[in-house]
């Protein structure tokens, strides 16, 4: 069977490879076997090409955060999934043809789901949920701040707060991007700058915000911390700047803004197996219907995973780059 394997960490489509290995043979009585359908090239995937995850495995070492893909054989003691199902995977090296895992990283998905959205049901969906849910106690009419608005994580922020009767408050670069993150119910769309804050404070008729979402770093966190109120929540996810957030100790001392972070896997560790099929499934049931997506520009075969990985750095793109290893999408 055909997987991606790095010999070294580098530039992503120079160290990535399509390489021919064994197959992973039958489950045991506690694993389950599927056939990958597709899996996306995501910002965390190309870190842990060039080696600057925080992951970083011996080498020769497999990439790829999620996937979708389909049972072929189910162990003795599994009975939350049967042969011929469409699953993700809890666990990391994706990038192949077939995996074979634990039954419990097995998280089972509705039959008719597009493959090309189920593909991203693993990580940017889940996330944008429990940061709406995990750190502050939000009621209807609630203002949420968060940076990168048009990220894939930032557009279901967008989404699944305005289901909650949540206001968004959503930080771009771009001002030509308002109108796209209007369409999805963002209810204001502020540019990124030195006075942001005051001009938050503005459109919001000076309505308290009790929760910040952000994933720049550096001076870009700060300016969150400082859009939000006494005593408020920022939660940070991500660093697009490469930098660690720089924060006024004032936010601390005189105000109480408590700045904390969020990693999918951390928190889904706190979940039973069973409290974790329910997130999927209730995503997975919006995705279904139409309710959750996310844009692909691209879908590529296994064995174009330097074009695929090439492509994925571009920007301009119109969504994410796919790749099918098994001809399925």
């Amino acid at each position: 069977m055909k997987q991606v394997l790095l010999d070294r960490y580098g530039t992503p489509w120079d160290v990535a490879r399509c390489a021919e290995v064994p197959d992973v043979g039958d489950p045991d009585p506690d694993e389950v076997v599927f056939d990958v359908l597709a899996f996306p090239i995501n910002p965390a995937d190309m870190g842990f090409c060039k080696g600057t995850y925080r992951l970083k495995p011996p080498l020769p070492a497999t990439p790829g955060a999620e996937c979708v893909g389909r049972v072929v054989a189910v162990g003795a003691g599994v009975k939350h999934v049967k042969t011929g199902d469409l699953v993700i995977n809890l666990q990391r090296e994706n990038w192949t043809q077939r995996r074979r895992v634990k039954g419990d990283d097995a998280i089972p998905l509705p039959a008719g789901i597009d493959l090309r959205q189920a593909a991203m049901v693993r990580i940017n969906p889940p996330t944008a949920q429990l940061m709406l849910s995990d750190f502050v106690d939000l009621k209807a009419g609630d203002w949420v701040i968060q940076n990168v608005a048009n990220s894939a994580v930032g557009r279901l922020l967008i989404v699944l707060a305005g289901q909650r009767g949540l206001r968004t408050v959503n930080v771009v670069r771009r001002a030509d991007l308002a109108g796209e993150l209007q369409g999805l119910g963002a209810d204001i769309v502020v540019v990124d700058g030195d006075d942001l804050a005051s001009r938050v404070a503005k459109a919001t008729g000076g309505d308290a915000i009790r929760l910040g979402v952000e994933a720049i770093g550096g001076a870009a966190t700060g300016r969150i911390v400082d859009c939000v109120a006494t005593d408020a929540t920022v939660v940070h996810y991500g660093s697009m700047s490469g930098e660690d957030p720089r924060i006024g100790r004032s936010n601390f001392i005189y105000r109480g803004v408590r700045v904390t972070g969020f990693m999918l896997g951390r928190f889904l560790a706190k979940r039973s197996p069973e409290q974790i099929r329910a997130i999927y499934a209730g995503l997975a049931g919006q995705v279904l219907a139409g309710k959750l997506s996310a844009p692909v520009d691209t879908v590529y075969p296994i064995d174009k995973i330097k074009e695929a990985l090439a492509h994925a750095d571009k920007g301009g793109r119109n969504g994410k780059i796919l790749v099918s290893p098994n001809s399925a999408i």
